[in-house]
């Protein structure tokens, strides 16, 4: 059965692991081309750069009372790439990473100083191909408070939580474009404070709340 029972901009622990154990809103490929068809992986193989897997891990912290929240990085100004940029934490595959979930926790570690004893693996999300010729798999991970950070001063300069009601709210996301090789281009925005969440990270809030159930006009798909 399908369909829509309420609005939505909060979830309980138990809903969430339900939702991404079920694999809701899987489509097995996202990327920048969701909202820009022609950036499509071999729409044009002359323009597609060979793909390196990554990986990140999508930090959600119970707060007991004050809800669930997930934890965003602000990248250092001094990174050759995306610099500046709002991201999870994360990176490239190394070869002693025996899966996607221990890249992200090898690489959490190293960025923010969380360490795996806190982080309980919940799901993954769908694999994330960016423009710049990255494959990325989103690891959901569950944060249990209390948790000290250690932020690698190089590459974060800032560490932050953001109220997961926040990405579900029917408000949101925004979609913004830019003119990109002499063409309109298409992306996900979420405003929060003065942060603006775009790019990768945004259209991976997105695909969460694809696997939440919930639309993008904030409606909570019924799990029956």
């Amino acid at each position: 059965m399908t369909g829509t029972d309420r609005i939505v901009t909060a979830l309980s622990l138990t809903e969430i692991r339900r939702r991404l154990a079920a694999g809701r809103g899987a489509r097995g490929l996202r990327g920048d081309h969701d909202l820009n068809p022609d950036f499509a992986p071999d729409s044009n193989p002359a323009h597609t750069p060979a793909l390196r897997d990554a990986a990140v891990l999508v930090p959600l912290v119970d707060r007991g009372a004050d809800g669930v929240t997930v934890i965003l990085t602000q990248r250092t100004t001094t990174l050759s790439a995306h610099a500046g940029q709002i991201s999870f934490p994360g990176g490239r595959l190394e070869p002693e990473d025996p899966s996607a979930e221990a890249a992200a926790l090898r690489e959490t570690a190293e960025e923010i100083g969380l360490s795996h004893e806190r982080i309980e693996i919940i799901g993954r999300l769908d694999t994330y191909v960016t423009r710049t010729g990255f494959r990325v798999t989103p690891v959901v991970g569950l944060v249990s408070p209390p948790f000290t950070l250690a932020p690698d001063p190089v590459e974060v300069a800032e560490v932050f939580e953001v109220p997961l009601s926040v990405f579900l709210h029917p408000d949101n996301p925004q979609r913004h474009s830019r003119v990109f090789l002499g063409k309109d281009r298409f992306f996900y925005v979420f405003p929060y404070q003065e942060r603006f969440i775009w790019g990768a990270t945004a259209g991976m809030l997105v695909n969460l709340r694809d696997a939440l159930g919930v639309t993008l006009g904030g409606a909570l798909e019924r799990a029956d």
